[in-house]
């Protein structure tokens, strides 16, 4: 391409040189002149071919050297090539090396496998004669041993283990005699404490929950007229209520049976009023229990109110006022529950006076201290627990709320002013004729105090006294020793809590009487 180039600029010298020499042909006539344009024209052609000519000579060394570069780069890839090709056919060969060994190696192993499999199977083959023989060798002694003895092996064995569980719990009374005269010695530095702790502890919980309230019918026949035409009146009583009605053969009443004591009083109040109008169908019926829970619900706000107004604190959030009215339809071991806030508030408030602290803040922590039991059976948990959330979640101050969750030790009592509620909790539900029960119920626990104390071997006789709060057990002194009454009387306790239901806490006393008679002749 370069060579055409030079060829093309020759062409156009030349035509540039012929027209300058036209052009001085036409101004000059003079053979001089012609002459020397000639001339001139010569050597300008002449010099144009030696340009010509090296120029091309160097195009064509340039040309040389192109392909010259190109070939070696050519050749340096080629080799480089050649190299990664050797390489990798090496890493090929080795790695089939290498698979080789490994395939020679797993052919071992499986046949050295195979090898212990077949010895594990003959020597299997042979303990298991070996424990054949072992069994019949031990049945053999087994029965010379029972025949010498005369005893089976399953007497035998439950002979060794009541033999190893008395002097085991021989040993543990020692021990814990031996822990009771150190802690004795300790007594007079400790009394206090154990005193309070035993104060507290008095103030255990129990909740006696009424599940049925009756409604008195002016005459039998209502019955019907309650039921409806194929029982479409109660179906609707039932459903607006949440509430069922047991109607049975009691004369002129009907039972209605509800966990929720608060639904239970709806339905109460919205038969009543039925009975009272007459007009019992399900579109009335809605419009009663409507009615009923607009009225409950009224009472219930007012019955809080009426508790702070009285007890002169204030500040109470809403909700917590509808909560404290809605314990009018709880009762605790028969016990009403809003009243039995209203006189922990009270007896507080007396004892904080007397202790000089913040008389309205005890007699706010006395009333709320059972806030939970208005709910406790729509939500899991301890009454205490449940009623700290609903005193902490409407803004109730750190002390109260501590106060509500330690007055039945679901938390260690870290204040004077959960002290005090413990306290007078305690102080109203144990008053003479706060709480009661029914004479059946109370003569049936008397006797399983009994029962249960005089269901353990050594034991000749057992009272339950202090209205059921105490059982006195008398031992035989041959078969009961002092160490082993110790157990004795934790084995009781432990058995009253696993099979009985009774409010506050049971004494256990296991009196043993050594007697030495002679006689002077």
């Amino acid at each position: 391409m370069q060579i055409d180039m030079m060829t093309i600029v020759i062409a156009v010298i030349t035509a540039a040189a012929g027209f300058l020499i036209g052009s001085l042909l036409k101004k000059k006539s003079s053979d001089a002149i012609v002459a020397s344009a000639e001339e001139l024209a010569a050597k300008m052609l002449e010099e144009s071919k030696r340009q010509a000519e090296t120029i091309t000579k160097e195009a064509t060394l340039q040309a040389k050297d192109v392909v010259y570069q190109a070939k070696a780069e050519f050749e340096r890839e080629t080799k480089e090539k050649r190299r990664d090709l050797q390489n990798l056919e090496k890493r090929l060969q080795q790695k089939e090396e290498n698979l080789d060994k490994k395939v020679n190696l797993l052919d071992q192993r499986d046949a050295e496998f195979i090898k212990r499999e077949q010895t594990l199977i003959a020597k299997e083959q042979g303990i298991g004669q070996k424990e054949e023989k072992l069994n019949q060798l031990i049945n053999e002694e087994r029965t010379r041993l029972e025949n010498i003895s005369g005893m089976t092996a399953v007497e035998a064995k439950k002979l060794l283990m009541e033999t190893m569980e008395s002097e085991a719990k021989l040993d543990a009374a020692k021990r814990i005699k031996a822990i009771e005269e150190e802690a004795k010695e300790t007594a007079d530095k400790k009394s206090k404490e154990i005193m309070a702790l035993a104060i507290q502890r008095y103030a255990g919980e129990y909740v006696a929950e009424r599940t049925v309230s009756v409604v008195a019918l002016p005459s039998d026949e209502m019955k019907g007229r309650i039921i409806g035409r194929e029982g479409r009146n109660i179906r609707a009583l039932e459903a607006a209520t949440g509430i069922d009605l047991i109607i049975d053969d009691t004369p002129e009443a009907v039972i209605l049976s509800g966990f929720n004591p608060v639904r239970r009083e709806v339905a109460k109040l919205s038969l009543e009023k039925l009975i009272a109008d007459g007009r019992i169908h399900p579109g009335r019926i809605e419009e009663v229990v409507a009615k009923a829970e607009e009225e409950i619900e009224q009472a219930m706000k007012e019955a809080g109110e009426q508790a702070a107004f009285d007890l002169g604190v204030h500040g109470i959030h809403p909700e917590i006022l509808k909560l404290i009215g809605r314990l009018k339809y709880r009762t605790s071991y028969s016990q009403n529950v809003y009243q039995h806030s209203l006189e922990v508030a009270f007896l507080c408030g007396i004892m904080a006076s007397e202790l000089g602290i913040n008389v309205k803040q005890a007699k706010r922590a006395g009333l709320l201290h059972d806030l939970g039991k208005a709910v406790d059976h729509e939500v899991e948990g301890s009454h205490a627990v449940i009623g700290a959330e609903l005193a902490k979640k409407y803004g109730e101050s750190p002390k109260i709320v501590h106060a509500i969750m330690a007055h039945h030790e679901d938390e260690k009592p870290a204040t004077v002013l959960a002290v005090l509620v413990q306290a007078a909790d305690a102080l109203s539900g144990a008053r003479p004729g706060a709480r009661r029960e029914m004479m059946e119920t109370y003569v049936k626990r008397l006797d399983d105090l009994e029962r249960i104390a005089s269901s353990f071997s050594g034991v000749t006789t057992s009272f339950a006294i202090q209205a059921g709060r105490e059982i006195r057990v008398m031992v035989a002194s041959e078969e009961v020793s002092d160490e082993r009454s110790l157990i004795l009387a934790k084995d009781i306790a432990k058995k009253i809590e696993t099979e009985m239901t009774y409010p506050g806490q049971i004494k256990v006393n296991v009196i043993r009487e050594t007697r030495a008679t002679e006689y002077a002749r």
